[in-house]
């Protein structure tokens, strides 16, 4: 970890953004709306892997969105991809040593709520970890708590924040849980009508690890879904991931407005 933030911190010199922002599949067009932005692509990092699915481009960038300074993770890795669990929440705990204090993370995501259509924008309210895993096994990471509280993963008052923007914008934003599932395969019809019962609005395969290890680090998070598909036996025709990306990019104008307001108000 220390080569990691030592390359990191000599890329960014004096600047020191307390904001970072984790984008999903398809979502690099919001890096692209970053000001002065410099970029860093993870070949560049020591510990970070590179990833392998389409619609994640695999660079830090750093600069301005929404008048404030920000830390952009440009694609994640996954544990599907055969990654390890210190791995996918390395760069939220470099994002902690290098004194980020707010997380806002964005993923795709298969609808399962009836108010979730392709296209729909999800708030994240809570989630449900089906992946049998988790970031803090082991020893105790310096700066982490052992038993974090995760009564509140998605911090309140930014969640106020974020339905007050999208109500300005006039961007629909419906609040609801996420269930994270270890993938790569989409669920079953029956493991969707599992989740349903379970209380889950929404499923996908990411974020869940990395706003545990961001808790147990102390950082307030916030987190957002673009809807891009009906999960399994909820709509017509086969799931893909190229449909996935492809939906996701029509999706994020109303996302960037989000964000950026989110931001600008922080």
């Amino acid at each position: 970890m220390s080569n990691t933030l030592g390359t990191v911190r000599e890329w960014l010199g004096e600047w020191r953004p307390e904001l970072a922002l984790v984008l999903g599949s398809g979502l690099g067009v919001l890096a692209d709306r970053v000001q002065q932005s410099r970029r860093l692509p993870y070949e560049s990092i020591p510990g970070f892997a590179v990833p392998a699915v389409p619609g994640h481009r695999g660079e830090l960038v750093a600069g301005r969105l929404g008048g404030k300074p920000v830390l952009v993770q440009n694609g994640r890795f996954h544990a599907y991809e055969g990654h390890t669990r210190e791995a996918v929440a390395l760069p939220v705990r470099l994002f902690a040593d290098l004194g980020v204090t707010t997380l806002l993370l964005t993923n795709a995501a298969g609808g399962i709520g009836a108010r979730l259509g392709a296209g729909s924008l999800m708030l994240l309210a809570d989630h449900l970890n089906l992946t049998f895993s988790n970031p803090l096994f082991g020893p105790v990471r310096q700066g982490d708590s052992r038993f974090p509280d995760m009564s509140a993963p998605y911090d309140p008052d930014l969640r106020r924040v974020a339905l007050a923007v999208a109500q300005a914008q006039g961007v629909r934003l419906v609040e609801g849980t996420y269930a994270a599932v270890s993938g790569p395969s989409y669920e079953t019809p029956a493991e969707v009508r599992m989740l349903r019962r379970l209380g889950a609005d929404a499923v996908g395969m990411s974020t869940v690890a990395e706003v545990i290890a961001a808790r147990a680090a102390g950082l307030r998070c916030l987190g957002i879904s673009i809807i891009t598909n009906l999960a399994a036996g909820l709509g017509a025709g086969r799931l893909s991931h190229a449909e996935v990306v492809v939906a996701a990019r029509a999706a994020g104008e109303g996302l960037e407005r989000i964000v950026t307001g989110v931001i600008s108000r922080l």
